[in-house]
């Protein structure tokens, strides 16, 4: 086979990079033309609301790095003079196989794509919180109706549905996550359900170190939160009507949307095993709207007494060796009664004649 030198493959790679760094710049350069139009509020007064851009939240969505033209293409370069309305691509041409899936989903034929994604504020999941997705099953669902249904089964059902995007248990998502958040008690309330995610600029208000929202856990800035610093944070947040929150989340989410026969038995949250429940992630809000994750020190999410206290998974910590060893003791434990009545059961004559 012949062999390969490396530095005969540099000018290759140094070429492919330019060409990449040249087409996000090209990308950048047609954004910024549409968004000095698209990103003026007063664009809402002279048209449609829906034709506003956040430019922050825009820029963060994958579309921005394709585009404008990508999904626009027949915009002209007299536009908007030019009387002719864009045309705009349908999601199917390039995200045929999640399309697919949702069509085959009880929600395929209900809502649209776009009933659930704006595409000029689209995120990826690991860019979203749980309540962000409730929000969206929200404009659908009404979240009295959906307590009320889920409260004939499930015990503590507004708490559940708290805890849980809808997306855990209505797709068959796997390797779920434990996403922790923080989250603010609103003035003037009290109650347990008062507390809201905190947003960018109330963390702010805390002076993290050089101004990352990260680092008012992550002290020592090596991007992984350890169970010391998440101890240290947990207890001085608890003082300014902070706490961190925890949500059960898929890592890859999936369109599947069904009714799924598993979700009705406790087990599957609640003794799933110490694996599922120790990788666990910090949701940080950024100034877009969107969140970042830092991966938290693996097993922490188990230290319920003072690293998460508002974090609840009973079955978490479960071992098959202290279930083996627990069901021993309980048997060691039954087998005097059980022995000391047979014993007596079988010798009930001899004690009738004396």
């Amino acid at each position: 086979m012949k062999k390969i030198h490396a530095w005969k493959t540099l000018p290759l790679v140094l070429m492919l990079a330019l060409l990449s760094f040249s087409a996000a710049s090209a990308a950048d350069t047609a954004n910024d033309k549409c968004l000095s139009c698209h990103s003026n509020r007063d664009i809402i007064n002279k048209s449609n609301e829906r034709l506003y851009l956040d430019p922050a939240k825009f820029a963060v969505t994958s579309h921005s790095a394709i585009g404008c033209n990508t999904c626009h293409d027949s915009v002209t370069a007299n536009h908007p003079t030019d009387g002719f309305k864009p045309s705009k691509a349908n999601c199917k041409d390039c995200h045929a196989t999640v399309q697919n899936e949702y069509a085959a989903s009880i929600h395929g034929s209900k809502a649209s794509c776009n009933d659930c994604h704006n595409p000029h504020e689209v995120k990826p999941l690991i860019a979203v919180s749980g309540s962000d997705i409730n929000a969206k099953c929200a404009k659908c669902h009404n979240l009295g109706k959906i307590i009320k249904s889920h409260d004939k089964w499930l015990p503590q059902a507004d708490l559940h549905i708290d805890a849980l995007p809808c997306v855990t248990c209505h797709t068959s998502s796997k390797n779920y996550v434990i996403t922790m958040s923080i989250q603010k008690r609103q003035v003037g309330n009290t109650s347990f359900g008062d507390f809201k995610l905190a947003k960018f600029n109330e963390l702010a208000e805390l002076n993290p170190i050089n101004g990352d929202i990260s680092r008012l856990i992550d002290k020592n800035g090596d991007r992984i939160i350890s169970l010391k610093e998440l101890r240290d944070f947990n207890y001085e947040v608890r003082k300014k009507d902070m706490r961190l929150w925890g949500m059960m989340m898929p890592e890859v989410a999936t369109h599947s949307f069904q009714i799924l026969e598993n979700r009705w038995d406790c087990s599957f949250c609640h003794a799933s095993g110490p694996k599922a429940m120790q990788k666990s992630f910090m949701a940080f809000p950024d100034i877009s709207g969107g969140y970042t994750r830092l991966e938290v020190e693996s097993g922490a999410v188990l230290d319920i007494l003072y690293g998460t206290p508002d974090f609840y998974m009973m079955g978490s910590t479960r071992s098959t060796a202290l279930n083996i060893l627990g069901a021993m003791i309980i048997a060691g434990g039954l087998m005097m009664p059980i022995g000391h009545g047979t014993l007596r059961f079988l010798t009930r004559k001899n004690r009738k004649e004396h």
